[in-house]
């Protein structure tokens, strides 16, 4: 299995600001990990988390499932690491200010499987996006994943560009993991789009063929991100919670993220755009053009909204 590069975004507490009450955090022994199942099927964490355990002494509780509710579980405060492979998601929920520090850790490549006889001819294809109108025009049998996972994210990008809005009787949406969409696969003689390191895994005993792999598309990096609270706690702010900032100026009010790139005592809100709510809370005096306050630092209070 050729696992070289992830990212893991790490899901963390200062007090950024940005709605969900998230857990009791647990035992500082215990690492929650909510990672697809395509890694769990691959047999890595089998591997890699007993060293870990033995090494660091935390115990890391994985959480299988796809990447879309593995972001909503960290989201939701119900994490504590999560390692997924959707970066446009990632990317947003990086940005959206529910986790931090991410990072790269490995990847392998999305395949697409099929019966030998490859009946839709997308052996030697130019492109997947190719490989998927082939499938389409053939209307030869195709299992989706269906749910919302990055392997599912990734085949769906794949019919938009190749021009496909797939549906039908060909096209089977089975919401379940990669272990049973192969298995479904192989069954029903069609063709699945996989992550290799599963594929590997679970080939012996499948009939199913690598057809098509030679397209950079087809990339699949994975990248961890991470989640903690402590300001936030003190307050009774909890993370996504509407929050009343004020200060001699003015007052604002935002969602609070919590992070610990954020310094105890502090914390920031972004302001190097006109009408940027930061604006507000500092000095009346801008940069004309830039619109960015002279002076970038005030002292404010913060309180969860309707706590007065």
């Amino acid at each position: 299995m050729r696992f070289i590069g992830w990212t893991v975004i790490l899901l963390a507490c200062g007090l950024g600001l940005g709605g969900c009450e998230r857990e009791p955090a647990p035992p500082a022994k215990l690492l929650r990990l909510a990672t697809t199942t395509s890694t769990e099927n691959s047999g890595l964490l089998d591997v890699l988390l007993p060293a870990s355990r033995e090494r660091t002494g935390i115990e890391v509780q994985v959480m299988p499932m796809g990447t879309g509710k593995a972001l909503r579980t960290a989201r939701d405060g119900n994490c504590d690491v999560v390692l997924v492979h959707a970066p446009e998601a990632e990317a947003d929920f990086v940005r959206a200010g529910w986790g931090v520090n991410r990072r790269g850790v490995m990847y392998n490549d999305f395949v697409l499987l099929g019966p030998a006889g490859d009946p839709a001819g997308v052996r030697g294809c130019g492109s997947a996006a190719e490989a998927m109108r082939r499938i389409a025009a053939a209307r030869a049998a195709f299992v989706s994943r269906g749910d919302g996972s990055g392997t599912h994210r990734k085949e769906m990008a794949l019919w938009r560009v190749s021009g496909v809005s797939p549906s039908g009787p060909w096209y089977r949406s089975v919401g379940q993991g990669m272990g049973q969409a192969l298995t479904m696969a192989d069954e029903m003689r069609a063709y699945v789009l996989a992550d290799r390191g599963t594929f590997l895994k679970f080939r012996e005993g499948l009939d199913l063929t690598e057809l098509f792999s030679a397209d950079a598309a087809l990339h699949n990096p994975y990248s961890a991100i991470a989640v903690n609270p402590a300001d936030a706690e003190a307050l009774g702010v909890a993370d996504g919670q509407r929050v009343r900032v004020k200060s001699r100026r003015g007052q604002i009010e935002i969602d609070a993220h919590l992070t610990d790139r954020v310094a105890a005592g502090t914390t920031f809100l972004a302001f190097h755009y006109r009408e940027a709510p930061a604006n507000r809370l500092t000095i009346a005096a801008l940069d004309p053009i830039a619109k960015i306050p002279e002076y970038k630092v005030c002292a404010v209070s913060i309180q969860p909204c309707g706590a007065e």
